[in-house]
C-alpha cells in the first residue's frame, strides 16, 4: 500500500468519524428535548405536584371530607445559607434544636441530593404561610410548595373515615407498585385505607425555570413538558350524616357501637363507635399528629378501636333466631305441635309461661327452648357413635351459620374488618387436643354464648337477612365511586338457603317481642318494630346490653344492631336507643316531648364513668392486698395482669 492511498483511508475515516460526531450533536442539541431539558438543568427545575385526595360526601351530598390548603417548605442544600438563625427560627416557629435536627435528618436520607429541593418544613397553615410569604427571599435556597391536608366539617364518623398520615419505612417497603415516596401522604384506616387508590389521585410533573436565588420566574418552555396531576375520584357514603350524629349523642359516654344498614342494599346508613375523637385533631404538622395520634392511642378506652367491625362480643340470646330458623330447616321443630317445657336444670330462666312454642320462645327469650332446639339440630342419629354423632350435627349447624355471615369477613369495604369466631369440629378438636368431647360440651352455643363470637357488623347484617325473609347484600360504606355506583360484588345478592316461610313465622315473633315482650322500649308510633333483645355475657364485668332490629315489618327500610357495654339488660339500653335511632330515620325528626326527654335521658347516662370507678376500686383494692402481703416481684406482675385483664374488658 502506497503513501497516497494510505492518506486517503485516512481521510476518509477521520471524515466519516467527524460527520458520526456532528450528527450526534446535532440530534442532542436539536431534536432531542430531554438532552435540552438535560442540559438546562442549572435553570429548569422539576416539581412534583401532589394531586387533592378525592371529596368524600354523605348519601345526601353532605361534604364529610374535604381539604384544606398547605404550605411545604423545601431547601436546596447547595444553595441554603442561614445568616440570622434565630430570625429563622422565629419566622417559622420552630427551636434552634429544632433546625438543625431537620437539617441533620435530610443529610441523612437515602434520597438526599445536593443540588434538588429537600422537604424541610412540613404542612404550615394557609394563615401562617400568608405571614411569611413575602419574607422567604431573605433566605437563600428556600422554595415554597403548596399541598392539601384533610378537613373534616362535621367532626364525626371518626372510626368510619380513618385518617391519613406520612408513610413510613415499612409501608414504602411493601410498595411493590413504587408509586410512593418518602414523605407522601396515605390512608391508614377507614375509608381512606379501603379506597386509597380512588382517593389519591395521580401526580403530576411541572417544569419550571428558576433564577441564581431559585426563585421561580416562568414555566419552561410554556409548560409543553409537563405533566398534570389528577384529582382523586369522589366518593359518595352510603351515611345518612343525620342520623350518624344522633346515634353519637345517644352513645355519649358510653363503650359500645350503633350499626344501621339499608336492607334492601346493604348499604351502612350509621355506624357509631364509641368512645370516638375528633378527626380533625390527626391533621397538622408531623409533630402535632404524633403527639395527638401517641395521645389517643394510649388511652385506655382505645377511641380509635373502630368497635362495629373489630370488637366481638357473644351474640347472647340474639343468636336464637339463627337456632329458631336452622330448627325449622332441619324440621327437628315447627311453628304448630312444637312445645317445649322451661325445665331449668342446665340452663336458667325468667319467669314465664310453660311449656311454650316457638313464637312465644322467641317473645319471652326462653332459654330451656332453645338448648332443646340445639341438641335437636346436633343429636340426630347419623352415627351409632354418639362422639361422632355430635361432630356430623356440628359440622352441618356450621355450614348454616357461615351462610348468615357468621365466622368469617362478610367481605364489606372496610378493611379492619374481623372474622369473629363460629366454632367449629376442627375447632373443638384442636381444643380438647384429641381428646373425646360430645354435646354436653357445647352445649352453651344453644343461647349464643360459650366460644362464640360475633361482630356489631355481622349483628346487624342478621337484622337485614331477617328483614328480607332470607338473604343479603354485603355490607359497606360507599355507594358511589365517581358516578359508576358501588363495586361490582355489592350487588350480589348472598342467600341463607333457608325458605321465606321460616323467616316470616320469625319475624311474626320479633314484632311480638317489641309489642309485648322484652323490647317494649324499642316502640315507635305507627311503626310495626320486630327486635330481639339480647344480654352478652362479660367475664370482666357487667354483662352487655344487645337488641337488633328493623323497621316497618312489611318493606323495611333500615336494619339495626345495638351494642351497649356493661349496661346489663337489652331491654333496658340497646332497645330504647334503637328505637329511637329507627324514628329518627324513618320519621326525619322526633317532636314528641316524651320522646324528647327520653334522648337527653340516653345520652346523659354516663356508663364509661361507673366502668372507671369500678376499675379504680378494684385497682386499689388489688393494691391494698398486694401490700398487705408484702408481695414479691413476681406477685406484682401477676397484680399486673389481672388489672390489665380488667382493664381490656370484653375487647
Amino acid at each position: 500500500m502506497n503513501s497516497s492511498f494510505r492518506r486517503y483511508v485516512i481521510h476518509t475515516v477521520t471524515l466519516l468519524v467527524a460527520l458520526i460526531f456532528l450528527a450526534k450533536l446535532f440530534f442532542l442539541q436539536v431534536l432531542d428535548e430531554e438532552y435540552k431539558l438535560e442540559a438546562e438543568g442549572n435553570a429548569m427545575r422539576k416539581i412534583i405536584e401532589h394531586p387533592d385526595r378525592g371529596l368524600i360526601k354523605d348519601r345526601a351530598g353532605k361534604l364529610v371530607v374535604a381539604n384544606m390548603p398547605v404550605h411545604d417548605i423545601y431547601i436546596i442544600p447547595k444553595d441554603f445559607v442561614i445568616e440570622d438563625t434565630t430570625r429563622f427560627c422565629a419566622l417559622f416557629n420552630i427551636s434552634k434544636k429544632e433546625l438543625i435536627a431537620k437539617y441533620q435528618k435530610i443529610r441523612k436520607s437515602k434520597d438526599y441530593s445536593y443540588y434538588s429541593p429537600m422537604l424541610f418544613i412540613k404542612h404550615l397553615p394557609e394563615s401562617q404561610y400568608l405571614k411569611i410569604a413575602d419574607k422567604l427571599d431573605e433566605f437563600s435556597g428556600l422554595e415554597a410548595r403548596v399541598r392539601t391536608l384533610r378537613q373534616y366539617p362535621h367532626q364525626s364518623l371518626a372510626n368510619a373515615l380513618g385518617y391519613v398520615s406520612e408513610i413510613d419505612e415499612v409501608m414504602l417497603k411493601r410498595d411493590t407498585t413504587q408509586y410512593y415516596k418518602q414523605g407522601d401522604l396515605i390512608g391508614r384506616a377507614g375509608i381512606e385505607s379501603s379506597y386509597e387508590q380512588e382517593l389519591r389521585g395521580t401526580r403530576g410533573i411541572k417544569h419550571v425555570m428558576v433564577n441564581a436565588r431559585h426563585i421561580i420566574k416562568d414555566r419552561f418552555e410554556g409548560g409543553k413538558h409537563d405533566i398534570d396531576s389528577e384529582v382523586g375520584d369522589s366518593l359518595t357514603a352510603s351515611i345518612d350524616l343525620a342520623l350518624q350524629q344522633f346515634g353519637e349523642k345517644l352513645m355519649s359516654n358510653k363503650m359500645g357501637s350503633i350499626v344501621a344498614i339499608e336492607p334492601s342494599s346493604g348499604e351502612i346508613l350509621a355506624m357509631v363507635s364509641a368512645p370516638s375523637y375528633d378527626p380533625n385533631s390527626l391533621i397538622g404538622s408531623e409533630k402535632e399528629f404524633t403527639q395527638e395520634y401517641f395521645k389517643l392511642a394510649s388511652n385506655r378506652l382505645k377511641p380509635l378501636y373502630n368497635r362495629p367491625v373489630m370488637a366481638f362480643y357473644p351474640p347472647g340470646s340474639i343468636f336464637k333466631l339463627v337456632q329458631a330458623l336452622i330448627g325449622l330447616e332441619e324440621g327437628v321443630i315447627d311453628s304448630v305441635d312444637t312445645r317445649i317445657p322451661c325445665i331449668q336444670d342446665v340452663v336458667k330462666c325468667h319467669g314465664h309461661a310453660s311449656p311454650l312454642g316457638l313464637k312465644g320462645s322467641i317473645q319471652h327469650s326462653c332459654n330451656p327452648f332453645y338448648l332443646k332446639v340445639f341438641n335437636r339440630i346436633i343429636i340426630q342419629d347419623k352415627s351409632k357413635d354418639y362422639y361422632e354423632d355430635t361432630k356430623i350435627g356440628l359440622a352441618r349447624w356450621h355450614s348454616y351459620v357461615t351462610k348468615f355471615g357468621f365466622g368469617h369477613k362478610l367481605g364489606s369495604d372496610l378493611l379492619e374488618e374481623k372474622a369473629g369466631n363460629m366454632p367449629s369440629v376442627a375447632y373443638y378438636n384442636k381444643r380438647f387436643k384429641g381428646r373425646k368431647w360430645k354435646f354436653g360440651n357445647i352445649y352453651s352455643l344453644s343461647i349464643g354464648q360459650g366460644e362464640m363470637g360475633v361482630t356489631p357488623l355481622q349483628m346487624a347484617n342478621l337484622a337485614a337477612i331477617i328483614a328480607n325473609r332470607g338473604y343479603y347484600y354485603i355490607p359497606h360504606i360507599i355507594k358511589d365511586i365517581n358516578g359508576t355506583g358501588a363495586l361490582p360484588k355489592f350487588k350480589e345478592k348472598q342467600e341463607t338457603g333457608i325458605k321465606k316461610e321460616y323467616f316470616n313465622l320469625v319475624v311474626d315473633a320479633m314484632a311480638d317481642v317489641v309489642r309485648a315482650g322484652t323490647a317494649r322500649k324499642a316502640q315507635v308510633a305507627n311503626v310495626v318494630v320486630c327486635g330481639k333483645t339480647g344480654t352478652a355475657q362479660n367475664p370482666h364485668g357487667e354483662d352487655h346490653s344487645v337488641f337488633i332490629a328493623f323497621a316497618p315489618k312489611e318493606n323495611p327500610k333500615i336494619a339495626i344492631a345495638v351494642y351497649v357495654e356493661n349496661a346489663c339488660w337489652g331491654g333496658s339500653w340497646a332497645a330504647p336507643i334503637a328505637g329511637l335511632m329507627i324514628e329518627q330515620y324513618l320519621k326525619g325528626n322526633i317532636t314528641d316531648p316524651n320522646r324528647q326527654k327520653l334522648i337527653e335521658q340516653i345520652s346523659q347516662k354516663d356508663f364509661i364513668g361507673i366502668k372507671e370507678i369500678k376499675l379504680k376500686k378494684l385497682e386499689e383494692e388489688v393494691q391494698k392486698s398486694a401490700n398487705k402481703a408484702n408481695s414479691t416481684p413476681k406477685a406484682n406482675t401477676q397484680t399486673e395482669q389481672i388489672v390489665s385483664s380488667n382493664k381490656k374488658g370484653n375487647e
